[in-house]
């Protein structure tokens, strides 16, 4: 196994994630025989098959996956070396992999564009996903940090409140709800409701909603992202708990109308997570405190139509300072 290469490591890691030598050659900028060379090379000093193949699609091996689960953690261990050197020699830089729940991406371009105008040597690369997968990257160390809503469980993480959260029932403008005042949870039973798939965080926050408030929906459709949702309701399919940050401008348009639930908005909110033993770089902490000190106030401005239909719910607040989970 000495016989490894860094070069071979970086190449496998690009397949094992892309899960195709084809990808792989373009993101690392090679042709796909160099790559499948490579890999076949390492295959050569480990002794064993690393990927097969089954009809047109590429899988790991078990030996595949612990080499690149071994892959994974080098390229970190490097990229972390060469931003201490960086910090070492007085320049700021350093690069930041940030994975970003879908709800979040509606506002996040937002906070990277103004990090950058005040970080210009800072690269960040973005990874979004729904919430199991933006988990699973933190939990196997590919990104650096999660913008997300609850932290997760499964391993110690560093959790920061940076903004509050508020998520909304909305319907079309000629539903029989809108404009009625302080509307019954209970009511909501016979609708037929667009929910997220499961594992989403705003699923878990309705389900808890409906769970507090006694309602099983009549009927629902899953769908896996916010955006068909919000089409969905537009059409008149059903009414949805939805992000009120995920639907600005459909509400300035009057294409959907917030419902005056009793109980809501359910306030929760957005952290900044990550893996309690990661080691704390410049260009990490920075991202940090930015988004500590003007996070709020960022989505605020973009999303600028935040509707207020009911008292806010206080349910699963947190204090505003890193929480161990």
């Amino acid at each position: 196994m000495l016989n490894i290469t860094f070069r071979q490591l970086k190449i496998f890691e690009s397949v094992s994630r892309h899960l195709s030598f084809s990808r792989a050659a373009e993101e690392l900028h090679l042709t796909q025989p160099a790559v499948s060379m490579q890999v076949r090379s390492l295959e050569d000093v480990a002794g064993v098959p690393l990927t097969e193949q089954v009809g047109k699609r590429i899988h790991l091996t078990a030996a595949g996956e612990e080499m690149a689960r071994h892959a994974r953690r080098m390229a970190q261990q490097l990229r972390e070396l060469e931003e201490t050197m960086v910090q070492l020699r007085g320049a700021r830089g350093g690069r930041i992999v940030i994975g970003i729940v879908s709800t979040a991406k509606y506002f996040a371009p937002r906070m990277l564009a103004a990090f950058r105008r005040s970080h210009p040597e800072v690269e960040l690369r973005i990874e979004v996903h729904n919430r199991e997968q933006v988990v699973d990257l933190l939990g196997e160390n590919r990104i650096d940090v999660a913008i997300m809503g609850r932290p997760p469980q499964a391993f110690e993480t560093v959790a920061e409140v940076f903004a509050d959260h508020p998520l909304i029932f909305v319907a079309e403008p000629e539903h029989p709800l809108v404009g009625r005042e302080r509307i019954d949870p209970k009511e909501l039973a016979g609708e037929t409701f667009l929910i997220r798939e499961t594992g989403s965080g705003t699923r878990s926050t309705m389900e808890a909603f409906f769970a507090e408030n006694g309602i099983k929906p009549r009927s629902a459709f899953e769908m896996a992202s916010n955006e068909t949702i919000k089409q969905a309701v537009m059409a008149g399919m059903g009414i949805a708990f939805i992000s009120a940050h995920t639907c600005g401008l459909e509400l300035e348009a009057k294409r959907l109308v917030p419902l005056s639930v009793a109980g809501t908005p359910v306030l929760r909110q957005w952290f900044v997570v990550r893996r309690a033993e990661k080691r704390m770089l410049p260009a990490m902490n920075d991202f940090i405190c930015f988004l500590r000190d003007d996070g709020a106030q960022l989505i605020q401005e973009n999303c600028r139509l935040l509707p207020v239909t009911a008292p806010v719910s206080r349910r699963g607040r947190a204090d505003k300072s890193a929480v161990t989970s």
